[in-house]
């Protein structure tokens, strides 16, 4: 491996990542909640479906995900011959720091005849010892799918989980996690935008607690989100999940303005989830250059994983195409 320079200043950065891609035959997936310098020399950005669809379907030698390590970890087991690098390691999820694997089993051996609905934002460890695993485009078409009688653990996000159990009515036993990004949200905050900004509709991800999400005109993924700032009418969106994904919104329609619901304070950046934050230009060129920081997994925990991803994508179907990539 090639030693890290002490400063990568005066180096053209996204001239180095382009080379870098095509002689390492490598593909960039970014989730929307990326930097907008990351999204805009991506290959493909998405939500967690998208990209997982996209992880399972390259060719490309390497895998260069600029996300958090639950995803990239997903696209290693999903794909294992290729290399996944991601540009930062300590690029974590408090969902899935709120889930450790030991208490999850525990809660699944105390609960035997339910089955294990788990969001993907989980460790390799807890998707093993889980049924089927969902994404916030995904959730609604396979819990449709899923007996009246069936009795349900979902987990890790309670309010993710807490939607779906008042839309579809089904009692399901609840995980205690929460995202810190949605739970960052304040409702006198957001009243107050709402009435600088009369009429404005507010669009929320299903993992803002029901004081938020309460007061959205549209819940939905990041993709489904993205969807509706495309097609509302009216000349400005509030958009109550992390602000990175208003840049996707201003590239496709540029007539209209878009507003990240506040924090506590109404002024706080708490609304741009520090994880995601980590990966930056020179953190993917390095991982790029020296392809570490690596993800690897041992083969029998992947391929336990690996059962709940794909029933997750049988049980998806056509919710998300390939068409809704974004590639450039």
């Amino acid at each position: 491996m090639t030693d890290q320079p002490l400063s990568l200043t005066g180096l053209d950065l996204r001239a180095e990542i382009d080379r870098l891609r095509k002689d390492r035959n490598a593909i960039i997936l970014a989730h929307y909640y990326q930097r907008p310098e990351i999204q805009d020399l991506a290959d493909y950005i998405g939500d967690s479906l998208e990209l997982s669809k996209k992880a399972a379907a390259t060719d490309a030698a390497v895998i260069a995900f600029c996300g958090v390590k639950f995803m990239a970890e997903t696209a290693k087991i999903l794909a294992p011959e290729k290399i996944v690098v991601l540009p930062d390691l300590n690029a974590g999820c408090s969902l899935e720091d709120s889930c450790p694997p030991e208490k999850f089993a525990q809660f699944r051996k105390a609960n035997p005849d339910h089955i294990a609905l788990t969001y993907i934002n989980c460790s390799t460890e807890v998707k093993a010892l889980s049924d089927i695993i969902v994404t916030s485009s995904s959730a609604e078409t396979i819990l449709s799918q899923i007996p009246k009688d069936q009795k349900i653990i979902f987990g890790p996000d309670r309010h993710l989980g807490g939607y779906l159990s008042r839309k579809f009515d089904r009692e399901m036993l609840l995980w205690p996690g929460v995202c810190i990004v949605h739970e960052a949200f304040s409702e006198t905050e957001l009243l107050k935008l709402k009435a600088q900004h009369p009429g404005a509709p507010v669009a929320a991800h299903p993992e803002c607690p029901p004081h938020i999400a309460d007061h959205a005109d549209y819940i939905g993924s990041t993709s489904g989100i993205l969807q509706f700032a495309k097609t509302f009418t009216g000349d400005t969106l509030i958009v109550a999940t992390e602000p990175h994904i208003i840049h996707q919104m201003e590239l496709a329609v540029p007539g209209k303005t878009f507003i990240g619901a506040p924090g506590a304070d109404g002024q706080c950046a708490c609304n741009i989830c520090p994880y995601m934050a980590l990966n930056t230009l020179e953190k993917l060129y390095l991982a790029l250059r020296d392809l570490t920081p690596r993800i690897e997994i041992e083969e029998g925990l992947r391929l336990q994983a690996k059962k709940s991803l794909d029933r997750m994508l049988e049980m998806a179907g056509g919710t998300v195409g390939m068409g809704d990539l974004g590639a450039r």
